[in-house]
């Protein structure tokens, strides 16, 4: 009999997760694009199964290759961190827009328009603690050529950079949130990455770009929606996402601790917003109603009244 293709890799999902603190609570079969055979599976923290991911893999995808191991690893182990978040699939861009990122379908596939790109599909939605109806679907595309230097095109591989990407592009404006809407494109491309340093390149930050960030992570990811819980500050994605090291964050979370702004964790990776934080209410909801309004597209008044040089 034919072994289908979550009972192969449920063995070695369940090691690798087992490995990092986590447990494999379901397995399925499920369809990708154009009903492409895949297999997700609802992964959970050991000792907590209220906080769960999903991760879904492709028949291509060969989980024992050499060269993936280390990846893999850095993958779960990221993930067990993440999942302590009290919204793990939550992030904030550097202009200050709380996202929640989901319905995100794996692997990568061809595009089918002709063009030599690969696709993935997903959506991020305003989480601004108000049941915003506001969000965004995605097409998320990378070159040929950009594939090459991803491990393999599958959700552990890339989850992260296209997280990233969406930001940066929400960052520039060019990514409306919406009650409803067609697919908008999130290109991922060279520019994204630097081959001398050999490492994705979104966003060139300074200090204090990386303090406000990371008080406003604070604010919206433990403040209004954590229930004042701790939030994971050094999340290797936003280190990516600001140019940065983890290193670079943790200076930059203990200097504002030291401001009384977060209150640290015991193991210093995880903290809290503070009194002192959360009174800057004011202050971010206006900066989110900024960046809500440079999101909407603007027209020309000339060329609305047909005064154009064609």
């Amino acid at each position: 009999m034919a072994t289908s293709l979550e009972e192969a890799l449920t063995p070695l999902v369940s090691a690798a997760a087992q490995n990092a603190g986590l447990k494999v609570i379901e397995a399925k079969a499920a369809k990708g694009f154009n009903d492409t055979p895949t297999a997700q599976f609802t992964l959970a923290l050991a000792g907590d199964e209220s906080k769960k991911e999903h991760l879904e893999l492709s028949s291509a995808f060969d989980f024992a290759r050499p060269d993936l191991q280390a990846e893999l690893k850095t993958y779960f182990a990221e993930s067990t961190k993440r999942l302590r978040n009290p919204k793990p699939d939550s992030y904030v861009t550097l202009t200050g827009i709380p996202l929640t990122f989901e319905n995100w379908r794996w692997p990568f596939h061809r595009s089918t328009s002709g063009a030599d790109t690969y696709i993935v599909h997903g959506e991020c939605r305003l989480e601004d603690g108000k049941d915003s109806p506001l969000h965004a679907k995605v097409s998320g595309s990378m070159t040929v050529t950009f594939a090459e230097i991803v491990l393999a095109p599958e959700q552990p591989f890339s989850e992260g950079f296209i997280y990233n990407a969406v930001r940066k592009t929400m960052d520039q404006g060019q990514l409306e949130l919406v009650k409803s809407g067609n697919r908008q494109p999130v290109p991922v491309t060279t520019r994204y990455y630097s081959h001398k340093q050999k490492k994705f390149v979104f966003n060139d930050t300074d200090e204090q770009q990386r303090q406000d960030y990371i008080a406003a992570k604070l604010y919206w990811l433990s403040g209004v929606l954590g229930d004042m819980q701790p939030v994971w500050t050094l999340d290797p994605r936003d280190a990516q996402y600001l140019n940065t090291t983890v290193e670079d964050l943790r200076k930059t979370v203990e200097s504002l601790a030291g401001e009384g702004i977060l209150q640290l964790s015991k193991d210093t990776e995880y903290a809290t917003a503070t009194a002192a934080l959360m009174d800057h209410h004011a202050e971010y909801e206006s900066e989110l109603a900024d960046a809500l309004a440079f999101l909407k597209p603007s027209f020309n008044e000339d060329m609305r009244g047909g005064h154009t040089n064609m």
